[in-house]
């Protein structure tokens, strides 16, 4: 398996510097996120006043840029979806949605920031019986009756998995598009979660109408928490712990953006992108010298 320099998560303004200075400075890189970029950029159609030298920018078309000077670079997207980041030592072993492995000698997080908190007895259970990768863990539940929580019309795909796996799919849309399925057993259920209950393991998702006894509640976001991405990681509140060289408290490990907390803004994220990738270039030839 070949191993990267450096894996990217997020292809907002702090992933796409970071992944632009990384790749100046001659380092083998993994960009994963979406093509289109961030939807943050995406939906801004007015300029954004305090971009220095770009005074009448919008973010469609700060956008564009971003995308034509990854082209100009050769920088390529990858649109997998990382669910879980292990630090195993000597180097990061990188899940992904359709349960391979990437492997990096270190990391930048920069997929943004995840709004809300994660619902009451989710972190209890995960691992018995919560589960944020369909593809990963749908054969622990052939035959049994399960409920997604589906953060966007992208999850459709992993419901649609486990409707082929499991006896019965329960699916709850956070988004106003009407959800589309192949499989007959799959439902929708326009309700809101609540809570995950259970004992030992999970047995009963709770919504604000009603309760599903469910062997598994798979939480299909489009980001997920930082403390649940990577086990062992130090956060405040919704934000990962970083110091101003953007080192978190794993070696290797680095974060910018939105993730590393307020203030949420353009040039804010772009400048600590650019930290996080010298940070990490500073980490990979410290490693080399020290054999």
């Amino acid at each position: 398996m070949a191993r990267y320099d450096i894996a990217i998560i997020g292809t907002g303004p702090a992933g796409l510097e970071a992944a632009v200075t990384a790749t100046v400075r001659n380092k083998n890189i993994i960009l994963f996120g979406n093509k289109d970029l961030s939807n943050k950029m995406q939906v801004v159609d007015h300029p954004i006043k305090n971009y220095l030298g770009l005074p009448e920018i919008t973010g469609k078309e700060m956008a564009a840029a971003f995308t034509k000077q990854l082209e100009i670079l050769g920088i390529e997207i990858t649109e997998t979806k990382i669910t879980s980041v292990y630090a195993m030592g000597e180097y990061f072993a990188l899940q992904t949605a359709d349960n391979n492995m990437i492997e990096a000698d270190s990391v930048i997080l920069a997929s943004g920031v995840v709004a809300g908190k994660p619902y009451p007895g989710e972190e209890k259970f995960l691992g018995r019986g919560v589960s944020y990768c369909a593809t990963c863990d749908a054969p622990l539940y052939k035959g049994k009756i399960v409920a997604v929580i589906g953060g966007g019309a992208n999850e459709e795909a992993e419901a649609d998995f486990l409707g082929e796996v499991c006896e019965k799919v329960y699916y709850i849309p956070l988004y106003k598009e009407e959800p589309k399925f192949t499989h007959d057993n799959i439902i929708v259920v326009k309700e809101k979660p609540q809570e995950i209950l259970g004992a030992m393991k999970v047995s009963t998702l709770k919504t604000d109408q009603n309760e599903y006894d469910v062997a598994c509640v798979f939480i299909l976001r489009e980001a997920q928490f930082p403390g649940q991405l990577v086990p062992g990681l130090a956060t405040e509140g919704s934000a990962v712990k970083v110091d101003l060289m953007m080192n978190t408290n794993i070696p290797g490990l680095f974060a910018a953006g939105d993730i590393a907390g307020r203030p949420y803004q353009y040039i804010k994220a772009a400048g600590q992108g650019n930290t996080a990738a010298l940070s990490a270039v500073e980490y990979l030839d410290a490693k080399r010298r020290a054999k």
